[in-house]
């Protein structure tokens, strides 16, 4: 059975490479949101096995749909993975999510072979 994946980021285009990048991984691409809450509602509805969160995004950012995503789990458990997408170099970010757990990031732009060394890190 092939593992699923979310996409949450306000950008189409990183949709399609990520997208494109799973697939050769043999990821399916369970779900696509915009901002940080529709990709805590699909995380909710679809349990993928791992999330690619970008953290600047519209109506909710990453570290609050990170936050809301870990607190479910507390109560729901299971174990899903998240990797975070930043185009900013802000360490102060990063250290906000690695206190949330995000132990993975990659910085944009990003190729195939960062998505591969990422999903490594989680699986």
């Amino acid at each position: 059975m092939k593992k699923t994946a979310l996409i949450v980021d306000d950008s189409p285009l990183i949709h399609n490479l990520l997208r494109r990048a799973l697939e050769k991984c043999n990821y399916e691409v369970c779900g696509d949101a915009r901002n940080g809450k529709e990709g805590v509602e699909l995380f909710k509805k679809l349990a993928p096995d791992v999330v690619f969160m970008d953290i600047n995004m519209p109506v909710m950012d990453g570290l609050e749909a990170v936050k809301d995503i870990k607190d479910f789990l507390g109560k729901a458990g299971g174990g899903s993975r998240i990797i975070m997408l930043s185009a900013v170099g802000d360490d102060e970010i990063v250290a906000k999510a690695q206190e949330l757990g995000v132990k993975t990031f990659i910085r944009k732009p990003f190729n195939d072979y960062k998505i591969i060394s990422a999903l490594s890190m989680v699986e």
